[in-house]
């Protein structure tokens, strides 16, 4: 009797997400439901209109079905979740023209911040896509052509792949954050006055208290309106709430940092690396040293307290004296 060797049990066929393989066309559409001008690139841009009007909290599955004229339900034969449409509305608006490959023309660091502009241009014609939460890596076709315009202008760096990706993952995060922290800037400016943004109007209160005596470091800089803008130094609108200098202050020092790690792998030295901070520079975590701190922080609220009530008194007796001249003025 010959022995034969079992065969293996059959394994199943890799499935994506229904989100994901609907982003790439493999997905299978409803063959039958309500009105069959409803289509998933419909409910996907009618979500888009409100989360770029109202942002991403106001989007729901019952909010894009009311404005599209259709019911709840019927959405859900396109689309299985609002996780789902959000996914595929991040998608739709990563859609970035990527630039044909002149690199003859133009240097692995210029390619790179032509990259982040695109980024930066993303975020701010679909500002709700910085609030979109990140839960792992970009799968996607959209996200799939972004890295690989990335890797495109960092091919020629002598770095190893995950060296690449590791500085992928800093350029987007910077991308993202001065995106995010843009937004933030300018819708707090339109809701309110933009001087209370800049600082402007908080200048004059903040100034008795930011002294050398109490911040040596700061106070040089904030009397020369290099923190909180001085009254009368910004235009007063929502255009004067501009961080592209800072931004760009960032992106290069990103791209200097980048570049010393390639010299480093050019000419063939280790990369430093640093596990820990050294022990004298680790925040100390003793209970009394965070006692000690609080208790000089509640000193220092007392002390201001002090203060205040004394500038009360000086002013109520120099009010006092001026009466009392006037009085005698009266009477002599």
């Amino acid at each position: 009797m010959q022995n034969s060797t079992p065969t293996p049990p059959a394994q199943p066929d890799p499935e994506l997400p229904r989100a994901v393989a609907l982003a790439w066309g493999i997905a299978a559409n409803p063959q039958r439901g309500p009105k069959r001008e409803l289509s998933i690139e419909r409910i996907v841009e009618a979500a888009m209109e409100i989360a770029d009007a109202e942002g991403l909290g106001a989007v729901s599955m019952s909010r894009v079905a009311a404005n599209l004229g259709f019911t709840t339900m019927s959405l859900y034969r396109y689309v299985t979740s609002k996780d789902d449409l959000i996914l595929l509305m991040q998608e739709e608006a990563s859609l970035v023209a990527v630039p044909p490959d002149d690199s003859v023309e133009r240097n692995w660091r210029d390619g790179v911040t032509a990259w982040v502009l695109a980024m930066r241009a993303a975020y701010r014609e679909h500002p709700w896509l910085v609030d979109i939460p990140i839960s792992g890596a970009p799968i996607t076709p959209n996200s799939f052509t972004i890295v690989d315009w990335f890797l495109r202008e960092v091919r020629d760096l002598p770095l190893t792949d995950g060296e690449k990706m590791s500085a992928l993952l800093l350029v987007t995060s910077y991308s993202r954050a001065t995106s995010a922290q843009d937004r933030d800037l300018r819708a707090a400016a339109a809701a309110s006055d933009p001087a209370d943004v800049s600082g402007e109007n908080a200048f004059a209160a903040l100034a008795e208290f930011v002294t050398p005596e109490r911040f040596p470091y700061l106070a040089p800089l904030f009397a020369a309106g290099g923190y909180v803008a001085e009254p009368g130094s910004r235009s007063g609108d929502i255009d004067a709430i501009d961080t592209q200098e800072d931004f760009e202050f960032g992106l290069e020092r990103i791209l200097d940092g980048i570049a010393f790690h390639v010299s480093r792998v050019e000419a063939g030295e280790a990369p430093a690396r640093r596990a820990a901070l050294p022990p004298e520079l680790e925040p100390p975590r003793d209970p009394k040293v965070r006692e000690a701190a609080k208790a000089r922080r509640e000193a220092e609220k007392a002390l201001r307290e002090a203060q205040k009530r004394e500038r009360e008194a000086i002013k109520r007796a120099l009010e006092r004296e001026k009466q009392a001249r006037e009085k005698a003025e009266r009477s002599g």
